[in-house]
């Protein structure tokens, strides 16, 4: 009630004057005339994230600078280092956070959403947002191996056994440090495992190290004890790292009398010790004998707090289901091909969806741990595409439970594309599986689909954005809030799958109302685009139709790939595909200038699916190129650096990356175009002349599942099909570069190819 009467505005205003501070007031509205007028100006979830993120880099700003002899996480290392091209320098920031080097990679559990990550030099943040544990050499005369120091290192993910583990090799003359990171189930729950291996040629010491910081900055400790009776410390008063032998002398620090790692050389003296500003350190020391190899091995709950233990070994209990990697990966789709790149990226991919679809589908294991339909819509797509079809549906039929009851599909306010990826990807599970929906699922897409109907009844007909939806920030990163083609294509696809999926269930009237809707929708978004002067649009589809072309027109090309509203080499598409490549292109990458400002992985895909699909050769040099910016652990952050090819934005692991790698591998292979399959038209050439196997599946198709196995036999290839499908009708087209094109049903199951 006081916010109706009392006038906070006036009051806002006039203590801003007072203080001599801008208007806050004016100032906003101001920012505001930069977008078009719009439901919801700043989604609360954002800004929530916002001020969250800022709030550490403030924190950053008071700890780090007035403390650079500290030993510091490798990004701090770089980007306050005068000679580094990661240096950003400090006078006007605002707060000090990671923008280069936004790196890391979980390991986990494929059926529990917690998720340690490891960042380039192997430092190991164990729980969410949470302190970390680092690893360090010393040698008998005192010099040291820190990692975030060292210039070079050797990081790699092992696929191997039945576990997803991290290691990181660094050595410095006489030094070396071997450090490895994995989860799995033990006696005593599901535990993180940390095993260091240290050789020092004249001795030394191997040093466990627990650190007030992670890959975003500073996260507190406040208090650390050491049990030497048990060999664990408890960190926080929560958290038990425990130790498998004893170490020779354990150390301990405040922020008062500085950094641990400054007085190694001391003798115990204490075991335990808290720090008000949060910033207390402590270090374990293990000796090296000379030219000996010391190994330690470290353990700790995979989920923190006082009844972590007993918690961990309940959770299988829990979740009746859980099974180890061998047995989650056994229902995926194979890739096999002659690059060994190329292979380890999929494989890293798919143990990455795995992780991040635990539980609810997510798109980083940090950053991004938190649902959004955008992504979870298409992570879930490359789900199905490896034959996940089960854990996908689970999402799906979950989304009800975050409908409002208008029919909005709501993660975020004020995102008016949500809908149209429900919609879409329903359908897409139910023709990729032939689930059947109850009625009650099939009512709340209805609602849903009536929701974009209403949404988008508006009476500026003299308007150019007349019968499209709203004005709202859409992906986040197109720009101001403006009435977007990426919100109305997808709007426009959920309508048309709306009404096929209300055909299937017989609700006629449904069915023929949706299609009536599409048709219109569809014509307003083609008036809509014709308007825009020629100028503005250069033949192609700008971001909306008050914008002129520029980076944020990616978005348009939605309506190719992966939605298909438009037909393969449509000439609006690809003279927008020309514009990003010729305008926003770095590093052989697609570069979003707007909020971004990095190479985007998941977007330079999706350029190459649209020219996959146009016959164009040229996505064989956007895969390459994308996979060279991939990290040696096999990942992608959101944004890459220009420069220094780490994170820029986002997660330093990001699922919708890994999810449209997984889809471009599997389009090369198997592909849909309307009613037919189209088979094996992105192969490389240079995979089939090397004379080996080359194989993909089994993936979904409508009706059943598809293998494709082949290999080159002379002037030939010889094609294996596999098909699992009860719809012997299933129409397909072998369409692989360089040789003659067969179309064949659903029966056929062999078949040779010759050239050209």
């Amino acid at each position: 009630m006081l916010k109706k009467w009392l006038p906070w505005k006036f009051i806002i205003k006039r203590a801003a004057r007072a203080y001599g501070f801008l208007d806050p007031i004016n100032l906003l509205a101001r920012l505001r005339r930069f977008g078009h007028p719009s439901e919801v100006h700043e989604p609360i979830e954002l800004i929530r994230a916002g001020v969250i993120f800022h709030a550490r880099g403030l924190v950053n700003t008071r700890a780090i600078q007035y403390n650079l002899d500290w030993i510091w996480p490798f990004w701090i290392v770089k980007q306050f280092k005068p000679n580094d091209i990661s240096f950003i320098p400090r006078g006007f920031a605002f707060s000090h956070v990671n923008l280069t080097h936004r790196n890391w990679t979980a390991v986990g559990h494929p059926d529990l959403p917690h998720y340690p990550i490891v960042d380039p030099r192997g430092l190991v943040t164990p729980y969410l947002d949470g302190w970390s544990i680092d690893c360090w050499m010393v040698s008998k005369n005192g010099r040291m191996l820190v990692p975030s120091e060292a210039d070079d290192a050797h990081q790699r993910l092992n696929l191997e056994n039945d576990a997803l583990s991290v290691s990181t090799h660094i050595e410095k003359t006489s030094l070396r440090l071997d450090t490895t990171v994995w989860v799995d189930e033990t006696p005593d729950g599901f535990q993180t495992h940390i095993q260091a291996d240290g050789v020092a040629e004249n001795g030394g010491h191997l040093v466990l190290a627990l650190r007030p910081y992670n890959p975003e900055g500073v996260q507190f400790i406040d208090s650390v004890a050491f049990d030497r009776k048990a060999n664990s410390f408890l960190v926080n008063g929560q958290a038990d790292v425990h130790l498998d032998h004893t170490p020779e002398k354990v150390l301990f620090s405040n922020y008062e009398n500085g950094d641990v790692a400054h007085i190694l050389d001391q003798t115990e003296q204490k075991t335990a010790v808290d720090c008000d500003i949060g910033m207390a350190t402590a270090a374990a020391m293990f000796p090296v004998g000379k030219d000996r190899t010391t190994e330690i091995k470290v353990s700790l709950p995979l989920i923190e707090g006082p009844a972590a233990r007993s918690t961990s070994k309940k959770m299988a209990a829990a979740h009746s289901s859980v099974q180890g990697w061998q047995n989650r990966l056994a229902d995926t789709a194979r890739l096999k091909v002659p690059d060994e790149k190329i292979q380890f990226l999929y494989d890293a991919a798919v143990r990455t969806m795995l992780l991040l679809s635990a539980d609810e589908v997510y798109p980083g294991p940090y950053t991004y741990k938190r649902f959004w339909f955008r992504d979870a819509c298409l992570m879930i797509h490359a789900l199905l595409a490896i034959g996940l079809s089960k854990r996908a549906a689970r999402m799906v039929l979950n989304f009800p439970s975050r409908q409002t009851l208008t029919g909005y599909f709501q993660s975020q306010e004020g995102e008016w594309d949500s809908n149209g990826q429900v919609l879409w990807i329903a359908g897409r599970l139910h023709d990729l599986t032939g689930i059947t929906y109850d009625e009650n699922f099939v009512k709340s897409l209805f609602k849903g689909a009536d929701w974009i109907i209403n949404k988008r009844r508006q009476l500026d007909t003299d308007k150019p954005h007349h019968g499209l939806l709203p004005a709202g920030f859409s992906a986040e990163h197109l720009g101001p809030n403006d009435y977007y083609y990426w919100d109305n294509f997808w709007g426009l696809a959920g309508l048309q799958s709306a009404g096929r999926l209300a055909g299937e269930y017989h609700f006629h009237h449904e069915r023929d109302e949706f299609y009536r809707q599409a048709v219109v929708f569809q014509q307003r978004i083609l008036e809509s685009i014709d308007n825009i002067p020629e100028r503005k649009r250069k033949g192609a589809i700008p971001a909306s139709p008050y914008r002129r072309m520029d980076a944020g027109a990616i978005g348009s090309i939605v309506a190719d790939y992966p939605l298909q509203l438009t037909p393969p080499n449509d000439p609006m598409i690809m003279n927008t595909v020309a514009y990003l490549t010729e305008h926003c292109f770095h590093s052989g990458a697609f570069f979003q200038d707007m909020i971004h400002s990095g190479i985007n992985v998941y977007l330079t895909l999706a350029i190459a699916q649209t020219l996959l699909r146009a016959g164009d050769p040229a996505y064989r040099q956007l895969i390459r190129n994308t996979a060279d910016l991939a990290s040696p652990t096999g990942q992608w952050p959101e944004a890459i650096h220009p420069f220094t090819k780490g994170g820029c934005m986002g997660d330093g692991q990001h699922g919708w990356a890994a999810a449209e790698w997984l889809m471009m591998m599997r389009n090369l292979f198997v592909r849909e175009e309307g009613n037919t399959i189209i088979i094996g038209s992105g192969i490389f050439p240079q995979w089939i002349e090397t004379g080996q196997e080359i194989r993909f599946g089994p993936t979904p198709v409508p009706g059943g599942q598809l293998t494709i196995a082949l290999r080159q036999s002379g002037e030939a290839v010889l094609l294996d099909l596999d098909v699992d499908s009860g719809n012997t009708a299933i129409e397909m087209a072998v369409a692989v570069p360089g040789y003659r094109t067969h179309k064949r049903s659903g029966s056929c199951h062999a078949l040779k190819i010759k050239q050209l």
